[in-house]
């Protein structure tokens, strides 16, 4: 069936899918390449590009505009829109997306959620965990049902060498953190919104790294008033 498959034009390709239950709700705007195993009961919506050796899992629903390349996508998967998966695991029942960047060497997994403009490279995702905004995740090992918060970054490359991170479970990363490589937050940890992690921090501790608010009464005014109203 496979080599039948790979000879099929690419129109025929998506019809003999359709046959065997794939609901390809745009034929004229999808692409599936003769390498690709797309199981029953699976869902490819408009402009889905599924190339090399990857395999769709059967309940997954994929796009529209999303591009699969030697990518597993797992049982009940949902791929939302705009989303680029490169060489890569998302495991059953997770979700990606919109806006999504997975590259090489990534996992995705059971049940986890990666979400708007958020880029993984060589990451792996645990089980139940979180990163749902705005978020740089590359070289970077996080455990189940972990929580990184908008904006946080891993700074897993110093010039020369890329390191790792690793966020254990149940730990709580606060939006706009930045994790300097190599660094280890513990199991059940927190990081403080705003906070700059060079050094490990340890299973239910608080780490903060930023330098206190000051709060200076009437200085705005003061400084119009000396510009002549001017900002």
């Amino acid at each position: 069936m496979r080599r039948r498959e790979e000879r099929l034009s690419p129109s025929s390709r998506l019809a003999a899918l359709a046959a065997r239950g794939v609901r390809v709700e745009d034929p004229r705007s999808t692409f599936v390449g003769p390498e690709a195993t797309i199981e029953a009961g699976t869902t490819l919506r408009p402009f889905v590009v599924v190339e090399g050796r990857s395999v769709v899992r059967a309940g997954a629903v994929v796009g529209p505009f999303v591009r699969l390349v030697d990518a597993v996508i797992g049982e009940d998967v949902r791929i939302l829109d705009h989303c680029l998966i490169l060489e890569s695991t998302v495991a059953a029942r997770a979700q990606v997306g919109p806006f999504t960047h997975v590259r090489p060497g990534s996992h995705i997994g059971d049940g986890a959620r990666v979400g708007n403009f958020v880029e993984l490279k060589k990451t792996r995702l645990g089980e139940g965990a979180k990163a749902s905004h705005l978020t740089y995740l590359g070289d970077a090992e996080v455990g189940p049902r972990a929580n990184i918060g908008a904006g946080t970054i891993t700074c897993n490359y110093d010039g020369s060498a890329k390191h790792q991170t690793s966020i254990g479970a149940d730990a709580f990363v606060g939006s706009d953190s930045t994790l300097v490589a190599p660094v280890t937050v513990g199991e059940g940890a927190y990081i403080a919104a705003g906070s700059t992690i060079t050094q490990d921090v340890p299973a239910d501790a608080l780490a903060l790294g930023r330098a206190r608010q000051v709060v200076k009464p009437g200085w705005a005014k003061e400084r119009r008033a000396r510009k002549g109203g001017a900002h």
